[in-house]
């Protein structure tokens, strides 16, 4: 392939896969050479491609056969004296067997096939609030790349809280800081899809040695190899090798290691020797942290709209399921005020978002708050919600109240109602009267926020 078609070829591959898709991914490529059908290409890392083969592997083969080229396969290799910076474990192999990565339109590397890090996935990006911030810390020492202070660092909590984000932005970080390590990041499945695929092919001599000489090993989802026990017993062993060579490990999983059912009590233990951390619900005021930082970059897509005020607080209050729901809510939200052309009002937000909406107070009752409150306040429920007016019952009275305004859809009436049959201005007074206090009473603020955590989560 002659210069000329080269860059015509890039011209070609910059319509196809966008700008920033060009500059991040084809960019870098250096053509080397066509020969007996197959066209190399030299790449910086093998991370890097490896992702264009998974990715744009295909793309690049069919542009180069539109331009009347002779190729049926795409070869991507890095130059010798080159290291990547941070593999997985489909580079890995391919180094263990003296390969270098392929892409094959006619003949997928199935079953297996390593996710590529997400670009957005950085500790800059990263909102940090109490929930996660001792998470956020630990991952931090881990990314510097030193001497191993507590291995493995094993990561825990529910759906959209940050741990798949963190275990990116350490990979992120290393790729930067300490280019000579070799870091292996994958999933729990792709592992159990890489051990099978040695087992059949015969190859478990070198499935170990990869996965033994790697100098950080990140493991996210673990409590997938639950129950499978041929996983777990490699699982175990490769742990081991690593931790005994002082080569870190960070594993992630939606629960904490003593309560993953079906996963082996020698793995429970090992997991629990390190340093174990909980990434707590999010609360309102990490929420709406996050919030403002993405409409930044709303905002910069959509220049033209305006977003009136309460309406980032309204939908921290409401949207509390997990991070992923309500960044999603957001960009729905503003992709449907640009398609109507109408400007982000809390009415808008309301029918834009009304399943979200709907959803986020699935099992946030009234009476459930009320219950909460009184148990929270020791105190009987019947003198919560009755006419007493002494201070010991008034103050948990107006905590709920606000509560209920604050995580349910229910009109003051109604809330009042619920209350004795009380009318919809004293609920109103109680509300305001808990929202002037919380910014004085550190007591009351911290009432509130452990009352939210429980009925949230």
């Amino acid at each position: 392939m002659t210069d000329e078609q080269w860059g015509m070829l890039q011209g070609n591959l910059l319509k196809a896969v966008g700008k920033n898709n060009y500059s991040s991914w084809i960019e870098p490529l250096d053509f080397d050479d066509v020969r007996d059908g197959v066209a190399t290409f030299n790449v910086p890392t093998t991370f890097l491609g490896n992702y264009v083969k998974q990715n744009f592997g295909d793309q690049i083969l069919y542009q180069m056969m539109g331009m009347g080229l002779n190729v049926s396969r795409v070869h991507f290799t890095v130059p010798v004296g080159q290291s990547p910076a941070v593999s997985n474990p489909a580079e890995g192999a391919a180094a263990a067997e003296g390969a270098f990565v392929e892409a094959a339109p006619q003949k997928r590397e199935a079953p297996f096939a390593a996710a590529p890090l997400d670009s957005k996935f950085t500790f800059a990006n990263f909102v940090v609030g109490k929930p996660n911030e001792l998470a956020h810390a630990a991952a931090k020492r881990v990314a510097e790349g030193g001497p191993v202070t507590f291995n493995p660092l094993f990561l825990y909590g529910g759906v959209g809280l940050g741990k798949t984000h963190l275990m990116h932005a350490i990979a992120w970080e290393l790729q930067t800081s300490r280019p000579d390590l070799n870091v292996v990041y994958l999933s729990a499945e792709q592992f159990m899809y890489r051990f099978v695929q040695a087992l059949r092919d015969r190859k478990m001599m070198d499935f170990k040695e990869l996965f033994r000489s790697v100098d950080v090993l990140m493991v996210d989802d673990v409590q997938f190899i639950a129950g499978k026990d041929s996983t777990q017993e490699e699982f175990f062993h490769t742990f081991n090798a690593l931790v005994d060579q002082r080569k870190q490990i960070i594993i992630s999983a939606d629960r904490a290691p003593g309560e993953i059912k079906d996963l082996e009590e020698r793995i429970k233990s090992r997991l629990q020797c390190g340093l174990v951390v909980d990434l707590h619900p999010t609360d309102y005021e990490l929420r709406l942290g996050i919030l403002q930082s993405k409409v930044e970059v709303q905002q910069a897509q959509y220049p033209e709209l305006s977003l009136d005020a309460g309406v980032l607080e309204f939908l921290a209050h409401r949207i509390s399921t997990n991070v992923r729901v309500l960044e999603g809510a957001l960009t729905r939200l503003f992709a449907f005020a640009s398609l109507v052309g109408r400007p982000i009002t809390l009415e808008l937000v309301q029918d834009c978002l009304a399943d979200v909406l709907r959803n986020s107070e699935r099992k946030i009752s009234v009476e459930e708050i009320q219950r909460k409150v009184s148990e929270h306040y020791n105190i009987r429920l019947s003198d919560m919600i009755g006419p007493k007016r002494v201070r010991t019952y008034a103050r948990p009275r107006q905590v709920a109240m606000y509560l209920c305004k604050q995580l349910t859809s229910r009109s003051l009436p109604e809330i009042g109602r619920c209350f004795g049959g009380r009318d919809h201005t004293t609920i109103m007074y109680g509300v305001r009267k808990i929202e002037d206090m919380r910014a004085q009473d550190g007591q009351l603020a911290e009432d509130i926020e452990i009352l939210r955590r429980i009925l949230e989560a």
